[in-house]
């Protein structure tokens, strides 16, 4: 918790150094933070206390880039100023090592291969020296290779910890999880377990996408779109009476596969076939003409072959049309090695022997041939660059083919639980505001459930058991199930409740579920994973719904939308309040940085060259939502700021401010209008920069303040030194001192979000215990004292001080030089404001006598005389 009374935290002296520094303040004030417990979370406390994060773990099998610092830092900035509001806050680090990029982590490093049938082994060691061939790799368990991937992602984290706290994130580094750990399986396992039991999970053989390369099932979240060249193939079918008509496709190599052809209802062109059979070329099949409102009239020839499958629209088709199952291509993306059934004709027997058992492309080539012999092609083929469905990690496209897999509902194929879910979505603060239409039309536009088995060998295995019949078949209408003591389980490796291990895979007997759960089916689970849920309801009821889900824009529809669809099959609620959604950082070409791209820039490079202050500043510039260029300018000013605040701390402190004469509950001392200008500015940007935090706008919060600290070194500090020596009597040296000293009180706590090395640096110079512990800054002390104060007053005369130090540089002398006399000139109530700070305004311009003209338009400096220079200023 913060401490809210200033005055009670003071060191015996004030201990400034002489050359303040922000070289190895990382490493010493990190070390030291964490010895003291700053961020510790309080498990004694009451969920109104708390400010719980669900913090993204970050992949820990390959290495972080600039776009981590980038959004990690503004999680990190909010997650200060909620601990200095006096909130508990919860902000734990997970590490996500369940997934593709750690599968292959593991095996390149260690040279295995997983086979979830092999048995366990606990005395198993890798090899000293991975096989060069991958034939030569040794093949493991899954709890073998799930024991390698924790100990090398262990090795990792120690890396990515190392960054982070070199950042200066403020995590409770006690309160981590693995999202591949013993705790998170059995989180992931119980929660499916529980939406099984619900009714929100389901088996069911329908078609899938799949990635042939990787032999698995793709989620719709998964996909992306990408362009590639293409060319549409135009050939007849024929019907009845000799009529042929013409098609237009891109893959003719689905055309053994062909299950009817659709036309839009009000195509004229195509109306008098509806109902009727055409009959296909090569194959020889007889299929049904069809009207359908998703034909396009205007693409292709108007008429569309439908077939099993080729794409999405063709899956909606033979849903809605109840057509029959045609499917060729199998999961390992060639065409079946066996004549088809609906094939019967010679012909069509002997066609299909061209292309049985080669790969779609082969296969194309072969149809396309068969075609062109028989002057079946009309014309050349069309060539287009068009749209295909991708796995965002594969190299192929997608193929649809029919497989049984499991699913959560979602949505997608319920317009009530759609709608369901677009209302918890409104009952999520998104920041920016706008970023919630995304996650809506992301809802909108589901057309299925979330397919959560994956084809893979290494992740969360899904914890189900299938008895077999007499014929050794399963009965997949009647899984078996763990109960949630049993957890985590592997039914690959464990034997089925009720049977023993000599009944696997034999008639009358089990056999366990082959799959894993998709990655993002365990990551979905984050809150329920960190806050023990399952395990410690007490403890998850403290940070449960969390406060803030902070993460990427680009992954509101797989993260974002697959946790809140988890919190309300689970809990029958949102699973945060809000959402703070980071931007992209983008190289010069303004294009996202990614690994991928190999355009990314490593963190530690900018953090040595910079500080971590630096990098913070420029991280924290950027709004919530903003893609922001990557850009070393905004660490140089960054780094000035940091090194300005150690110097201009240093000044006021050693004009004499000290921690008593921080204005406590009696602003009676400060009788200057100079002092009382800079006193309702500093409460002005108090208050607003509290604002701006409350609504996540931290950026904004940082413009204000960085403005205001300028404004104090520029021109405060330069116009009050006189004063602070003493020069001017005891009473306004008090109300100078009172003045600075609350100045760089609430500074250092208003800065100390951004920039944790240097405030804690300065206020460990004069204060006891951490800035980062302080309260934030509050102006009930002073604001109503000076609430009649004018704020333009020290603006003015910092003006009127600037037009002296120029009239002093374009005479080429040192700026100690005298000014005999000069005219100010200004409109009569600017004139009355600088009258108020005259006498800091003499000692600072050093000028004995100054006359003022009441004239419309901007301040000048005019007739300026200057006493004789000693020396010219170089």
């Amino acid at each position: 918790m913060s401490s809210n009374i200033p005055g009670t935290d003071t060191p015996t002296s004030v201990s400034v150094p002489d050359k303040p520094a922000l070289e190895g303040l990382e490493e010493s004030l990190t070390a030291r933070w964490r010895s003291e417990g700053t961020y510790k979370f309080d498990e004694n406390t009451t969920r109104e206390q708390v400010f719980s994060i669900d913090t993204p773990p970050p992949t820990a099998s390959g290495s972080l880039h600039v776009g981590h610092i980038f959004s990690y830092t503004q999680t990190d900035v909010l997650a200060r100023y909620q601990r200095m509001t006096g909130k508990n806050v919860f902000y734990p680090m997970g590490w996500d090592d369940n997934g593709l990029p750690t599968e292959r982590r593991v095996q390149n490093f260690y040279g295995v291969r997983c086979e979830p049938t092999k048995p366990y082994d606990p005395d198993y060691q890798p090899p000293a020296q991975p096989a060069k061939n991958q034939r030569d790799w040794d093949v493991i368990s899954r709890q073998n290779f799930i024991e390698l991937c924790e100990k090398l992602s262990a090795e990792d984290e120690k890396v990515f910890e190392h960054l982070f706290t070199t950042l200066g994130l403020s995590v409770d580094w006690d309160i981590t999880y693995r999202t591949i750990d013993n705790h998170s399986r059995a989180t992931s396992q119980r929660a499916f377990l529980r939406d099984i039991s619900a009714g929100n999970a389901y088996l069911s053989e329908a078609p899938t996408l799949w990635d042939v390369t990787f032999r698995t099932a793709v989620a719709q979240a998964e996909l992306e779109d990408r362009e590639v060249a293409g060319a549409y193939y135009r050939y007849p079918f024929t019907a009845e009476d000799g009529e042929q008509v013409f098609i237009e496709t891109t893959r003719p190599e689905l055309l053994p596969a062909c299950a009817a052809l659709v036309a839009n209802p009000d195509d004229d062109r195509y109306k008098h076939l509806f109902g009727k059979t055409v009959t296909s070329p090569l194959f020889e099949v007889p299929v049904t003409v069809h009207p359908h409102p998703l034909a396009k009239a205007d693409k292709g020839s108007g008429i569309a072959m439908v077939c099993t499958f080729g794409d999405l629209t063709d899956v909606t088709w033979w849903r809605e049309l109840q057509l029959p199952t045609r499917a060729i291509i199998g999961r390992d993306g060639r065409a079946s090695g066996d004549v088809p059934e609906w094939i019967t004709t010679e012909a069509g027997r002997e066609a299909y022997a061209q292309v049985a058992g080669k790969t779609a492309f082969s296969a194309k080539e072969a149809v396309v041939s068969m075609l062109t012999e028989r002057k079946l092609l009309d014309g050349e083929p069309k060539k287009i660059m068009h749209a295909v469905n991708f796995y965002e990690k594969g190299d192929k496209p997608l193929e649809v083919v029919t497989s049984r897999q499991w699913y959560i509902r979602n949505g997608g194929l319920s317009e009530e639980r759609r709608n369901q879910m677009i209302q918890r979505g409104r009952e999520i603060e998104f920041h920016p505001s706008f970023m919630r239409s995304r996650y809506e039309n992301w809802v909108a536009g589901l057309n299925g459930d979330w397919l959560v088995s994956r084809q893979r060998f290494f992740g969360v295995p899904i914890p189900v058991w299938y008895a077999l019949d007499e014929n050794g078949e399963p009965r997949y209408e009647a899984p078996i199930l763990p109960t949630e003591d049993m957890l985590p389980v592997d039914p690959i490796a464990q034997t089925a409740p009720g049977f023993d291990e000599s009944q696997r895979d034999q008639p009358n007997g089990f056999m366990g579920d082959p799959d894993v759960l998709d990655t993002w089916a365990t990551s979905s689970l984050t809150p329920q994973i960190v806050g023990k849920w399952g395990v410690d309801e007490d403890y998850f009821s403290k940070v449960f719904p969390f406060d803030m889900r902070p993460q990427g824009h680009d992954i509101i529809r797989t993260w974002l939308f697959s946790t809140a669809v988890r919190a309300d099959s689970l809990h029958n609620c949102a699973p945060w309040k809000h959402a703070a959604l980071s931007g992209w950082i983008l190289d010069p070409d303004r294009k996202k940085m990614s690994k991928s791209k190999g355009n990314v820039v490593v963190p530690n490079e900018i953090l040595d060259e910079f500080g971590s202050d630096a990098v913070r500043y420029w991280a924290a510039s950027a709004k919530l939502g903003a893609d922001t260029a990557y850009e070393v300018a905004q660490m140089k000013i960054g780094r000035r700021l940091a090194i300005k605040l150690l110097n201009a701390s240093k000044f006021a402190l050693n004009l004499g401010a000290t921690e008593a004469n921080i204005i406590v509950d009696d602003a009676a001392v400060v009788t200057n209008a100079l002092d009382r200008s800079l006193l309702v500015r500093l409460a002005e940007v108090i208050e607003q920069s509290t604002r701006a935090f409350e609504q996540y706008d931290y950026a904004r919060a940082l413009a204000i303040t960085e403005s205001f600290f300028w404004s104090f070194t520029d021109d405060y500090v330069e116009l009050i030194k006189d004063r602070a020596y003493g020069a001017r009597g005891e009473e306004e040296q008090a109300s100078v001192l009172a003045t600075l000293a609350t100045t760089l009180d609430a500074l250092l706590r208003l800065l100390a979000p951004f920039q944790p090395f240097a405030t804690e640096e300065v206020w460990g110079w004069w204060r006891a215990g951490s800035v980062h512990r302080a309260a934030w800054p509050t102006a009930d002390s002073f604001a109503n004292a000076v609430a009649d104060a004018d704020a333009r007053v020290l603006t003015d005369v910092a003006l009127a001080l600037g037009g002296l130090r120029k009239a002093k540089s374009e005479a080429k002398v040192k700026q100690r030089t005298e000014v005999t006399s000069a005219t100010v000139n200004a409109p009569a109530e600017q004139v009355e404001r600088i009258r108020n700070g005259l006498g800091d305004l003499l000692a600072a311009g050093n000028a004995k006598d100054l006359h003022f003209a009441n004239v419309d338009g901007e301040l000048t400096i005019s007739d300026v005389v200057l006493a004789e220079a000693e020396v010219p200023a170089e």
